[in-house]
């Protein structure tokens, strides 16, 4: 077994280059087989390296998928969502609803989710990171603008991290453990449509302020 410590850092365009060949290789193989079923010979021929090339990059199993692992969660964190301050509060919360649904209802996010949750009993370092970086940081953003308007009294909310997590666990009704479990395909965008308009209009029975309130 090589060390964690004897991958030597990358740094160099040939290098990266490189390094990407092997991510691609190796999501194909994990896509496939699953963390358990993959090998890093496996990896090595998809990514149409030497396994001592493999092992110049990445020192093991696991350290390849925890890579793997931060990278989806980067592209799945919301970090192209803007919410913008100034822009109509329903409007916001349909877009975004309907953003954070494609997001995490699309086959390339499943295949990254489902993985993640079959090993973060045993790997609970990969667990906390992905939760992190997607889950955690998204209701934190979404939090951060909900403050705003209760800022600017548009909305009346104690708990915006609550109230954000309850308006994304509402958009996912229906639609994401479905999904998830491989008892229906994608949701389409007119059923993410009607779903998020659900709870928009819930979140906003509860949440919007009163007029004249705070006058």
């Amino acid at each position: 077994m090589v060390s964690t410590a004897s991958a030597a850092p990358i740094h160099s365009d040939d290098d990266s280059a490189k390094r990407r060949q092997i991510l691609d290789g190796a999501r194909a193989v994990f896509l496939e087989f699953g963390f358990d079923g993959a090998s890093m010979g496996e990896i090595a021929r998809a990514a149409g390296v030497s396994k001592g090339t493999l092992y110049v990059y990445f020192a093991d199993k696991n350290s390849l998928f925890c890579e793997i692992v931060e990278q989806e969660s980067m592209a799945q964190g919301m970090l192209s969502f803007e919410f913008v301050p100034e822009r109509d509060i329903e409007a916001t919360l349909r877009a975004f609803g309907s953003a954070y649904i494609a997001l995490i209802c699309n086959p390339r996010g499943a295949s990254a989710i489902r993985t993640v949750m079959a090993i973060a009993e045993r790997m609970p370092e990969i667990g906390r990171r992905y939760y992190q970086r997607v889950i955690a940081n998204t209701i934190g953003r979404f939090a951060r603008y909900l403050e705003g308007q209760v800022a600017a009294g548009a909305l009346t909310i104690d708990d915006c991290e609550l109230a954000a997590a309850q308006f994304m666990q509402a958009c996912q009704a229906t639609l994401f453990l479905p999904f998830i479990f491989q008892t229906a395909e994608p949701p389409c965008p007119e059923r993410i449509a009607g779903v998020v308009d659900s709870a928009t209009r819930m979140f906003l029975a509860a949440y919007r302020a009163e007029p004249g309130a705070g006058s």
